[in-house]
């Protein structure tokens, strides 16, 4: 059976299959004004459609809106690489400081692995 004749029966699998395509096309706008009409439109179209998985997608969508169009603000120069170093860097010191007693230790710890961040107020300092 090929996609035209399942289109024709209307199932809501085909259709929430078809949404998943449709939108992908976001990742292709090169301006954030065509990649807010285009997410806008499809959230509606997913809301208005009867399939309550892809109306939960849409829902989430649409109250990150805002984070996901900051891709398209930032001219997709910016690759969130750092981010994720910095990430993993403080999951690896976390995991290291498990038997630290105090917040404030485990704190410390992370200031002195993530370097060159601005240490709290104590009674010394760290070279």
């Amino acid at each position: 059976m090929k996609l035209k004749d399942l289109v024709r029966y209307n199932l809501q699998s085909v259709r929430a299959y078809l949404l998943k395509e449709d939108f992908q096309q976001l990742g292709n706008y090169g301006s954030t004004a065509w990649a807010t009409k285009f997410l806008d439109q499809w959230c509606r179209q997913v809301m208005r459609s009867r399939i309550e998985p892809m109306k939960k997608v849409a829902r989430t969508l649409r109250a990150h809106r805002d984070l996901i169009l900051n891709y398209f603000r930032a001219r997709k120069e910016f690759s969130s690489g750092v981010i994720e170093g910095l990430n993993n860097k403080a999951k690896v010191t976390m995991r290291k400081s498990y038997g630290f007693r105090s917040f404030p230790v485990a704190e410390l710890a992370l200031y002195h692995s993530l370097g060159k961040l601005p240490e709290p107020e104590l009674t010394h300092g760290f070279f």
